[in-house]
């Protein structure tokens, strides 16, 4: 029987650490790298990217934005890459941050985690403004299959909290109500001492007293970009996130991938010590 994605990113991270490596093939990092800015440069980079992460961290996330800009060929490459990664034995993010309803959100998570689709990914990051309740079918699919979903709950980006930091009816932030709903599905679901599939996106430069966060049960993976160029470090792994901090998927992309196709491994060996001597502390 296949582990959930709860527990298959527990073990990565016990056996990896924290750090994710983001692959967002940016117009001027594929520049910078000599493969051009085509979509055969952006598949030539992901598997570079690929090859750099397998056996160094346990999670890569590719954003699928940077591909699908090339339109089928695009998505041709990241079908590549994203095959790649999980026969290199990686966990596979898909940042595609999906939201709709009815059978239109179905669709799209049979694209990104049926088994055997030509996107499959271990997970997938999705929008929970339209209500949670549209996303059940998503869920219910992530977790017939082992996989999962990043619900987008408090995000670090200056426009976010117009939305985000608005109160609900029960007073909460709009995303602790998000969390809230969230955990209580979980609590269903997930077997005791285990952690859940449905896990969050938490910005890393995001205040949880600000935002209206707390600790939340059950334990549930916490995908939080902000590391890296946007400015937070190892640093402020256990010091932004406290006790939820052995929940954190690390995002880093652009600090890592701007080392080139010549010094991207070294790039990732470097920030792996740094954050295990942070963890380890």
């Amino acid at each position: 029987m296949t582990a959930s994605f709860g527990e298959r990113t527990r073990a990565a991270l016990a056996a990896r650490g924290p750090l994710c490596v983001g692959i967002d093939p940016h117009a001027t990092l594929l520049s910078a790298w000599g493969v051009g800015d085509t979509a055969a440069g952006t598949r030539e980079f992901g598997l570079r990217t690929v090859d750099a992460a397998a056996e160094r961290v346990g999670v890569v996330k590719p954003q699928v934005s940077f591909f699908e800009r090339f339109g089928s060929a695009g998505f041709a490459a990241l079908e590549d890459v994203l095959q790649a990664a999980r026969d290199a034995g990686l966990l596979v993010i898909a940042d595609a941050k999906r939201g709709d309803i009815g059978s239109t959100m179905d669709a799209y998570a049979a694209a990104w985690l049926t088994p055997g689709s030509p996107l499959e990914a271990d997970a997938v990051t999705v929008n929970p403004y339209l209500g949670i309740g549209a996303l059940e079918s998503t869920f219910v699919l992530a977790e017939e299959h082992g996989k999962g979903a990043f619900v987008l709950a408090a995000t670090s980006n200056p426009d976010a909290g117009t939305v985000q930091r608005a109160r609900s009816e029960s007073e909460n932030t709009i995303s602790a109500a998000v969390v809230a709903e969230v955990s209580a599905r979980n609590a269903e679901t997930t077997a005791e001492g285990e952690w859940a599939s449905l896990g969050f996106v938490i910005g890393a430069t995001v205040d949880w007293a600000h935002a209206g966060l707390s600790p939340f049960t059950p334990p549930a993976p916490i995908l939080a970009p902000g590391f890296g160029a946007q400015g937070a470090g190892p640093d402020d792994l256990v010091a932004r996130f406290g006790t939820s901090a052995p929940l954190v998927v690390a995002s880093e992309s652009r600090s890592i991938l701007q080392a080139g196709p010549a010094g991207i491994a070294a790039a990732i060996d470097a920030r792996v010590d740094e954050y295990r001597r942070r963890v380890d502390a």
